[in-house]
């Protein structure tokens, strides 16, 4: 079975439990604005206007320009394909009266960029064709449903992230004897893209800020662009942020290590305890984190161990979704920000795959201290999927 095949025998099941009939994705020529949720759904591209209708009853339903008719049905996910040539409108509205649908969820979302998908000029070209109809006022936001469709990984999806997780372990291993003191973060960034595409893995976010390198305290801490001027150099902390995207699937990794002066054996000590405190951060966060907690209590859990030891609460989530994307939509393991909307709000689910990452920032004048590990939802807790870093490695020794 297909990946598609499983995540729409995955739909069928949410809209039972959610309550709502059916399911339609309505687009445009998708190479210029995709859905989110095309890849998991379908896995190419569209040309002209196009339904793509699931129903709780099992029904799947391609309403697609004549020309991507015969390409749609050879992916053998979509057993009813309807081609039009003039307007889409007659078929769409044809097939909503044979399934008759009693609430239709749609692809908008105030609070969740992955269920975000459907346009406003989209929305408003699908209120024209049902205009007259009864439908116009049965859709709904289909939020809940992509929510859980991209939270809830399948255990083909899991194989997968394992395998991007454990590739890029392989690079962070292999960094260490390859980053010289002198080199600049712009250097061990291009290293790194050489060292994912000779392992046929693409960076895991735009390939300018992936990875994400920071050495010392003047560096760009965030969603930062390499340096070419910053160097590493004795005293700096070396941060990396970094991920691969192999066979669709994608990992989100932080490690650092500390760069030690030529009369130093270690780190300073208060470096020590900041990395310290981010590794038992992290573990309070995976203590927390179980089917049915709220994402916020998870994040509050990691932030208060932060805060007792007397550092700077950090100005982020805790942890994110991972699957397609490196940020994959959903919940967030957030504070109950205004920025977070409801994301905060949401319950973790058995089968959701999180980063947790966190840091402390200008740790002693050496920079950046960040980790970020990816977590399991199982039913009785969480699973590392990475190699949880614990220790803080020596660079240049």
């Amino acid at each position: 079975m297909t990946l598609a095949a499983e995540k729409l025998d995955q739909a069928v099941a949410l809209l039972t439990e959610l309550d709502v009939d059916c399911w339609l994705t309505f687009v445009r020529e998708t190479t210029g604005a995709r859905d989110p949720v095309l890849p998991l759904i379908l896995g190419r591209d569209l040309t002209w206007q196009s339904a793509l209708l699931v129903t709780r009853g099992g029904e799947r339903v391609a309403i697609v320009g004549n020309f991507d008719a015969d390409a749609i049905r050879a992916l053998d996910t979509w057993p009813s394909v309807v081609p039009y040539v003039q307007s889409i409108r007659g078929e769409l509205v044809e097939t909503l009266k044979r399934l008759d649908p009693r609430l239709i969820a749609i692809n908008y979302s105030e609070n969740d960029v992955k269920a975000d998908g459907l346009s406003l000029g989209m929305y408003r070209v699908l209120c024209g064709y049902l205009r007259d109809t009864p439908f116009a006022e049965r859709l709904v936001s289909a939020e809940r449903l992509i929510g859980a469709l991209r939270g809830r990984k399948t255990d083909s999806e899991v194989g997968l992230i394992r395998a991007a997780v454990a590739c890029a372990e392989s690079i962070f291993e292999a960094l260490p004897s390859l980053a010289r003191v002198g080199m600049s973060e712009a250097e061990i960034a291009r290293l790194m893209r050489e060292l994912a595409a000779d392992s046929r893995a693409a960076p895991a976010w735009n390939a300018e800020q992936c990875p994400i390198v920071n050495s010392g305290p003047q560096s760009m801490v965030g969603h930062g662009v390499p340096s070419e001027d910053i160097r590493v150099e004795p005293g700096h902390i070396l941060h990396v942020d970094f991920g691969v995207q192999l066979d669709g699937y994608c990992s989100d990794l932080q490690r650092c290590w500390y760069v030690p002066r030529p009369n130093e054996s270690g780190p300073p000590a208060e470096v020590k305890r900041a990395f310290e405190t981010v590794v038992e951060a992290i573990r309070s966060a995976a203590k927390a984190l179980k089917p049915g907690a709220v994402c916020w209590e998870v994040d509050a859990a990691a932030r208060g161990v932060i805060t007792a030891a007397g550092f700077r609460e950090y100005l982020h989530a805790t942890g994110h979704h991972v699957g397609q994307a490196a940020h994959d939509g959903g919940g967030v393991i957030g504070p109950r920000w205004e920025r977070y909307g409801e994301t905060p709000n949401q319950v973790v689910e058995s089968g959701n795959v999180f980063t947790l990452e966190l840091g402390v920032d200008n740790v002693a004048g050496c920079g950046y201290v960040g980790l970020e590990e990816m977590v399991l939802v199982t039913a009785s807790g969480c699973e590392f999927l990475s190699s949880a870093q614990t220790k803080l490695g020596l660079l240049g020794r």
